[in-house]
């Protein structure tokens, strides 16, 4: 067990119960975690609050952080992992850093530092610092790190025949609605299946979304769900797609979590997104990159099956694998040929 007898504070915005698996993965291995949600609430008003105007919620946030000082105050950490870092006081992690000198600190990005600018600002409080995002990586001097795939999408099973051609399963947000309804009326007039589910964590926040993001007002809203879907769930849509689309936002780069997810199922990916060009797991068979601004769908895409990823895709993007690159610095020559490879494609 990698991280026995090492005690972790845990501090992260709930994203889709991922973090859950984090958690469960690090006592597997041996470790003792505390772990704090970044925000002090996530009903859909103080989601939202948060994204456009935390200063309405300021007392609110400073006293749940103040609680968690008094929590973690007696104890001692080898680690403190905070994962986003949206709304957490500057104040909270200057005391925290006096309070434990002896706590190696670990900041990891899953956004781009240009639609949160204020993560910069965190770097001062952090020893080490990680981004799934190369053009970050580039610019502002994070490690990459790519994200990972629960196990609950790995392969079980063959099929020779699915119920659907293609799935989307995602969050409402920037252009994912016009493109998916492109995709979905391309599939339609090539007689093909297709299953598509948005999500929006409250009508609140939906519609506060919808104030900022002009491609929000396009949005169908008897297309949107607010109930999440579980990863068990998805899995299981997955087992019966041929393949599964992935819509980057515009101006983010770094690698879905549904990308290695769907490449675990075993099913095919068609992506928004370039730049897994760089990626070692690239294979032009199992991956077709469409132009947002001009999706074209070649048939051949579901005519050939896919090929397998091999042990090597499944070792490295495990979240066994991903925690012990953030906590034990494995894997930095591996996803430094990524950066190489992205740095000569943008000079």
């Amino acid at each position: 067990m990698k991280l026995k007898n090492k005690n972790i504070l845990f501090i992260s915005a709930s994203f889709f119960n991922y973090e859950k698996a984090v958690i469960s993965r690090m006592l597997e291995m041996g470790a003792t975690v505390d772990f704090f949600d970044e925000r002090p609430s996530n009903s859909g008003f103080t989601k939202g609050i948060i994204r456009v105007y935390p200063k309405l919620i300021q007392k609110k946030i400073d006293d749940w952080y103040e609680s968690i000082l008094r929590h973690t105050d007696k104890k001692k950490y080898d680690y403190f992992l905070l994962i986003k870092g949206e709304s957490i006081p500057f104040s909270f992690l200057e005391e925290f850093k006096k309070r434990h000198l002896e706590t190696t600190t670990v900041f990891y990005s899953y956004d781009t530092v240009k639609e949160y600018p204020r993560m910069l600002k965190l770097f001062p409080y952090f020893d080490r610092k990680f981004s799934f995002e190369p053009a970050d990586v580039l610019n502002y001097g994070f490690k990459l790190r790519p994200l990972f795939y629960l196990n609950d999408y790995l392969k079980t099973d063959q099929k020779s025949d699915f119920k659907y051609d293609l799935v989307f399963v995602g969050s409402a947000h920037t252009d994912r609605y016009r493109i998916g309804e492109e995709v979905r009326s391309i599939l339609n007039n090539q007689k093909r299946k297709s299953y598509f589910f948005y999500y929006s964590p409250g009508k609140l926040f939906f519609y506060l979304k919808r104030i900022f993001d002009k491609n929000m007002k396009s949005f169908d809203v008897s297309k949107l769900s607010f109930e999440k879907l579980s990863h068990h769930q998805i899995a299981e849509i997955y087992k019966e797609t041929f393949s599964v689309l992935d819509i980057n936002k515009p101006f983010q780069f770094g690698i879905s979590m549904r990308t290695f997810e769907t490449l675990a199922s075993g099913r095919k990916l068609m992506t928004t997104n370039p730049e897994i060009k760089f990626y070692p797991f690239y294979n032009p068979n199992n991956v077709l990159i469409i132009d947002r601004e001009k999706i074209e769908i070649p048939n051949q895409f579901f005519e050939t099956d896919f090929e397998p990823t091999g042990h090597e895709f499944k070792q490295r993007l495990s979240v066994e694998n991903w925690i012990e690159s953030l906590f034990l610095n494995e894997n930095d020559d591996y996803w430094e040929s990524v950066m190489t490879d992205y740095k000569k494609s943008n000079p």
